[in-house]
């Protein structure tokens, strides 16, 4: 996975804390901040610049929301390998089931206390930083070899 990640998140203090908290975790990390989820699928398709390996995007915004953005995502097959994780406030059940549903990779709300928030985004960082992106290789039998069997 690359060390970019694709902040989207239209709160000033959740992007000053966000920046804040994986700055002192993942110093290495590159964060890039979309203020809603307008400009996200230009952003991804935009061959400029480097494919973030993770979104982090907030359920709850004004324009386009992040149920829609993670739909819009998962229906182009490009993005199949891009991690996609909703980190917001919202406790809903419902909301968290129709986001898996819609092909999120994580859900995860947002703690009140500063250090409980770095320590979920860090362990956030360090688990899907450490997992291979998903993509299906296709094993070929070695010459002279036949995978059917007579």
């Amino acid at each position: 996975m690359t060390d970019l990640v694709l902040v989207v998140e239209d709160s000033d203090e959740d992007i000053e804390a966000i920046a804040r908290a994986i700055g002192r975790s993942h110093p290495e990390v590159r964060l890039e901040f979309l203020r809603s989820g307008n400009g996200v699928l230009p952003r991804l398709n935009d061959t400029g610049q480097a494919r973030p390996g993770l979104v982090l995007l907030d359920l709850n915004m004004p324009g386009e929301g992040g149920l829609d953005v993670i739909r819009r995502v998962r229906a182009d097959a490009v993005f199949e390998a891009l991690r996609v994780v909703v980190f917001t406030s919202s406790e809903n059940q419902a909301e968290a089931e129709a986001c898996y549903a819609a092909g999120a990779d994580s859900y995860i709300y947002k703690p009140i206390n500063f250090a409980l928030f770095q320590s979920v985004l860090a362990q956030t960082l360090d688990y899907w930083r450490s997992r291979e992106p998903n993509v299906t290789q296709m094993v070929v039998p070695p010459p002279g070899e036949s995978s059917a069997q007579a």
